[in-house]
């Protein structure tokens, strides 16, 4: 699958970089992770290494500092280890024991970063205690506006899971237009955005952040990030016998084509967002504000870092 994203999808034409601590970043991100107890099995460790979050997060912000690369490493670490933890034992696909667990976490969120209840970390468990944090070093950072963001955002990625999990539940293959809508949020893109931002100290006025250019270009960017994934991680879905939350598979149940075509449509919805991605930013980026300017940066390489990472990560293989 990964010889027909490469021969299918376009490569986006931004630079391909890679942090200089990169390396060093996901070492430090694994050491929090088992030192948190998200990691507690040598199987789970495997299978946080082929994840490679170090190096996604290096490529989507080749430029930040290393504390601010290490905080979008480590969230990128969380969401990996909470995906496999929701797929290892039936979480995800059962939104009544998934409902207690969101529940938990948004009472962390609730927190923003704040001293916390002994008592509901213990509740929530080590992925609330790495939630926690993850807010609290944000809140260190002295950026309350990012903080808020990140909050609602990953609020939004939670409460997402059990729209999956619903779905799973009553074997329910969504419409092609809610898959698109509900993805930008189970792919925890917009949290990842937002982290970016801190790292490159990209913060825009309120206003340039209300201006609907820019909440077009930012829908846009997650839509292809999310887009490119799922061409990648198709053959890995299929064989796995995964359930229908992939770009081709609800093309195909929505129209009626055969897997193979609508796994061609899903890259050319792909290669059409690109080329509407880079007109619409063209106009977002006259006259721009710097701090939107380096938004827009931003968006660049995430979608760039998601094509060159999937090209390489051993989780798609």
């Amino acid at each position: 699958m990964r010889s027909f994203a490469v021969v299918a999808l376009i490569a986006p034409p931004f630079p391909a970089r890679v942090h200089p601590h990169a390396a060093e970043a996901a070492q430090r991100s694994a050491r929090w992770a088992t030192e948190l107890g998200l990691i507690v099995t040598a199987d789970a460790a495997r299978r946080l290494d082929r994840a490679n979050a170090g190096d996604l997060a290096g490529r989507a912000c080749p430029d930040a500092r290393p504390d601010r690369l290490d905080l979008l490493t480590d969230l990128v670490t969380w969401l990996f280890a909470f995906d496999d933890a929701c797929d290892d034992d039936g979480l995800g696909a059962d939104p009544r024991r998934l409902s207690p667990v969101v529940s938990r976490l948004l009472d962390v969120l609730d927190l923003l970063g704040c001293a916390a209840p002994p008592a509901l970390l213990a509740a929530a468990g080590p992925t609330g205690v790495a939630l926690h944090d993850l807010c609290r070093r944000l809140r260190d950072g002295d950026h309350p506006d990012l903080l808020i963001r990140f909050a609602a955002q990953v609020r939004d990625y939670l409460l997402s899971l059990l729209w999956e999990a619903a779905n799973r539940e009553h074997h329910r293959v969504p419409a092609v237009d809610e898959y698109i809508q509900m993805r930008r949020h189970t792919g925890a893109v917009h949290p990842s955005f937002t982290l970016t931002d801190h790292a490159r100290d990209a913060r825009p006025s309120w206003s340039a952040l209300a201006d609907p250019r820019l909440s077009a270009l930012d829908r846009l960017a997650a839509d292809l990030v999310c887009w490119c994934n799922d061409v990648f991680s198709y053959g890995k879905e299929r064989r796995l016998e995964q359930d229908g939350h992939n770009l081709t598979l609800v093309i195909a149940r929505e129209t009626g084509q055969d897997e193979q075509t609508a796994l061609a449509e899903a890259a050319d919805r792909f290669n059409a967002g690109l080329d509407a991605y880079l007109a619409l930013e063209r106009t977002v980026l006259d006259g721009a504000e710097p701090a939107v300017t380096r938004t827009v940066e931003g968006r660049r390489a995430w979608i760039r870092a998601t094509y060159d990472w999937s090209m390489n990560a051993s989780r798609y293989a």
